[in-house]
């Protein structure tokens, strides 16, 4: 399940009004008037019908608590706004670390540490079976909003084959991590231009393009935004930061081992790699049921490269989604305990067993069940030390406007009409300049 933004993620990383939405919500208006415990969520089909699993599992222990599923529309901080603001707010609402800070603010989602305080052993057990990256990301002005329930950041598909036939043999873990020279070279021997046009690239992405370059920016020593949780400044004007930055965008611009982002309008990123006409993609988790299980593509999965001013391992963005409470629920025990169970020790097995998530708890991610799942990847510990190797994305309720104005500077250089190093100076400022508006 990918993690929108108000904008360009949602469109590019999310498959929406499924067909599945309508039975689920049919009839499942949050002014319902049963007493139903009410949970919002958002899905692809196949990922609706794990989290109804789960809540069939809780039902089998719970038969006291029922639960109507709500699925999410394209906006879903929108959404949930115009639930809340009428007072009919979900009583369990997903959580995306991009976005759930804003509802903190609005007082719109319950402190979890006023029910984690009454269980210390409980609070105890789960710290420290998670991964702090994760759980913390959740962590806002003192407060714990959402507990994770999944973990969905990037890191590059391969196709073996390709990568047989020139001879090259990616990193396998994180803290392997192959250096900017070595998978510049690794993308020009797997990027080929035929006579007739047609091309098959050694990179393509299929994440949001100004993120990615962040990315390739952090794994050259340098941080995003700082600090990550209610950040204060922006560090585009890092020459670290910049330096990564400029690197992803000449793999299209300079370099030609890439399609610029004008070359994906007719085809995908996921769609060339499919069709053999990318050696590599860049994505997460989300896009493992789209390549796995066909015999004409033999697929892994490998690390991000690492600047050098990075390292020694690499790193990724934390990625997670999370299940929070609203804070005027008038079943909060229910929800709880439904919050307990998804994220907990069962919720996540049923999680790591579906190969359509990576858990959030160590336990469930040494479980057989997540192997058993992953049979086609060779290099699992790219999944399993993922979220150790995971870095916040920036954490703020501004984060709508910050975003509109990020995508609008990153994408001219990477369409190659200026440089990283240009977004220093009066771009820094203005971003910061909304850091800075309460």
């Amino acid at each position: 399940m990918s993690r929108p933004t108000p904008a360009a993620p949602v469109r590019r990383r999310t498959l929406l009004g499924s067909a599945l939405a309508a039975p689920l919500a049919a009839g499942a208006g949050c002014g319902s008037p049963d007493d139903a415990l009410t949970f919002f969520f958002q899905a692809r089909p196949e990922e609706a019908r794990v989290r109804l699993k789960i809540i069939d599992e809780f039902r089998k222990r719970h038969p006291d608590i029922r639960i109507r599923t709500i699925m999410s529309g394209p906006d879903p901080l929108q959404q949930m706004l115009t639930y809340c603001a009428g007072g009919k707010c979900p009583d369990v609402m997903m959580a995306w670390e991009l976005l759930y800070s804003g509802l903190a603010e609005r007082g719109v989602l319950l402190d979890l540490n006023t029910l984690l305080d009454r269980d210390p052993a409980y609070a105890a057990a789960l710290r420290a079976d998670s991964y702090p990256a994760l759980y913390d990301t959740f962590t806002y002005a003192g407060g714990q909003y959402a507990l994770p329930e999944q973990w969905s950041g990037v890191f590059l598909y391969y196709n073996r084959e390709l990568f047989a036939d020139a001879g090259l043999t990616p990193p396998a873990r994180w803290r392997d991590a192959w250096p900017f020279d070595e998978f510049l070279a690794a993308a020009r021997a797997l990027t080929s231009h035929e006579s007739s046009g047609r091309t098959r690239w050694g990179f393509a992405d299929a994440w949001v393009p100004y993120f990615s370059a962040a990315c390739f920016g952090r794994n050259n020593g340098a941080e995003w935004f700082t600090p990550p949780v209610r950040p204060t400044r922006t560090n585009l004007g890092d020459p670290k930061f910049a330096e990564g930055f400029q690197f992803y965008a000449d793999l299209a611009v300079r370099h030609r081992v890439a399609p610029k982002v004008a070359d994906t309008q007719s085809v995908s990123a996921p769609d060339l790699f499919r069709r053999g006409r990318a050696a590599m993609v860049m994505g997460g988790h989300w896009l493992y049921s789209e390549f796995a299980g066909h015999d004409d593509l033999a697929i892994d999965v490998t690390v991000l490269p690492v600047g050098p001013h990075g390292g020694p391992g690499a790193i990724t963005d934390v990625g997670s989604t999370g299940l929070s409470i609203a804070a005027d629920s008038p079943h909060i025990e229910q929800a709880w305990e439904f919050v307990k169970f998804a994220t907990g020790p069962v919720g996540q097995a049923i999680i790591a067993a579906s190969g359509l998530f990576v858990p959030v708890l160590r336990s469930a991610m040494g479980a057989p069940g997540f192997a058993a799942a992953h049979r086609e990847i060779r290099n699992l510990e790219v999944f399993t030390d993922g979220p150790a190797n995971s870095r916040p994305l920036p954490v703020t309720p501004a984060w709508g406007k910050v975003s509109a104005l990020l995508e609008r500077g990153s994408n001219r250089v990477l369409r190659g009409a200026a440089t990283a190093a240009s977004l220093n100076g009066s771009f820094a400022s203005d971003v910061d300049a909304l850091l800075a508006v309460p």
